[in-house]
């Protein structure tokens, strides 16, 4: 584990904005209804190029506005998922699975940065200045999958699922770990909302570890991903087979509203907007999406294809910047 505050690292990267937007060869909007859109920028990592893994952040249009490419020390850690959030700061925290979290300024230098191979998919700059961590990439009984960490490196919070699971049916499960847990968030009761992806639930536990809240979601799909909870107290997230976004309401125990289309498949991110529209990541496409499922917005990527061989290759995770 190695970490590393407060330096400029000479790593050879780049990072540019532009005062002009600039077009990009990877990249087509294929929809763009202004008049019902949330407008901003979208920030996305695009790394179906692996000679020159980026983040990117693009207008509605489709250009890019900053851009910023990975050293190539950190180019072999980009899949699977690759989770960027731009901070309150101006700064950009990226996870790189296997490798670490990296926040780099607005000139791509590396300011603070976490390395742990246990890294999984989901990172969270928290408001007190620690950063959330999830570590579900090939993770054992014996690991903890979410940490909490403060800016020198201590953790100052962990989470265990040996506590909880460490039992039929779920002590003899593996796929690319024993929960490969994909994310978890900090809610402002101070729980913490975990996804464990292999056991396909979600849950809640308290400051001291305790599970308080939990759902199974074998009943409605499996392989939950970026499970949200809104400011409704309901559960946005994604689930496999069949493939859709839900959106689920924690009291009634139903699904009151879903996006699904028949050649949509692989959902691996969705973000609740301001304007009630919902954005969603899908292989190669992200899609802004109404309240009643019509798509307003849909940026797609090109030279990738949407076939399982290009599995190491697709989009992952999408935030919409304000303007």
């Amino acid at each position: 584990m190695l970490l590393t505050i407060g330096t400029s690292f000479s790593v050879h990267a780049r990072a540019q904005a532009y005062i002009e937007p600039k077009k990009d060869i990877d990249i087509s909007i294929k929809i763009n209804k202004q008049s019902s859109t949330y407008k901003g920028t979208t920030l996305f990592a695009l790394y179906h190029r692996p000679d020159r893994p980026r983040i990117i952040e693009v207008n509605m249009k489709g250009h890019v506005v900053w851009e910023y490419y990975l050293p190539a020390y950190l180019r072999p850690f980009t899949n699977p998922g690759f989770d960027v959030e731009r901070l309150e700061n101006g700064n950009t925290l990226f996870v790189l699975p296997r490798k670490g979290i990296f926040e780099i300024n607005q000139e791509g230098n590396t300011v603070w940065a976490y390395e742990d191979k246990k890294v999984s998919h989901d990172v969270d700059r928290l408001p007190n200045g620690n950063t959330l961590i999830v570590f579900g990439n090939d993770d054992t009984l014996e690991d903890y999958q979410v940490k909490e960490i403060n800016k020198k490196g201590t953790i100052v919070w962990k989470w265990s699922a040996n506590d909880s699971f460490n039992k039929p049916p779920f002590n003899t499960i593996y796929n690319q770990g024993w929960t490969h847990t994909n994310s978890a968030s900090r809610l402002k009761n101070g729980n913490t909302l975990i996804n464990l992806r292999n056991f396909a639930r979600t849950i809640i536990v308290n400051p001291k570890g305790k599970t308080v809240w939990s759902v199974d979601w074998k009943m409605l799909g499996t392989s939950p991903h970026d499970t949200h909870l809104l400011p409704n107290n309901k559960l946005l997230l994604a689930l496999k087979n069949p493939h859709r976004v839900i959106e689920w309401d924690k009291t009634t125990n139903e699904v009151v509203w879903e996006f699904s289309k028949a050649n949509v498949k692989v959902i691996r991110n969705a973000n609740r907007l301001p304007n009630g529209n919902t954005l969603v990541v899908e292989r190669r496409n992200i899609f802004e999406v109404t309240a009643h499922g019509k798509i307003v917005w849909h940026l797609s990527i090109n030279g990738v294809s949407g076939e399982q061989r290009d599995h190491g290759r697709w989009l992952y995770t999408v935030q919409r910047i304000p303007y």
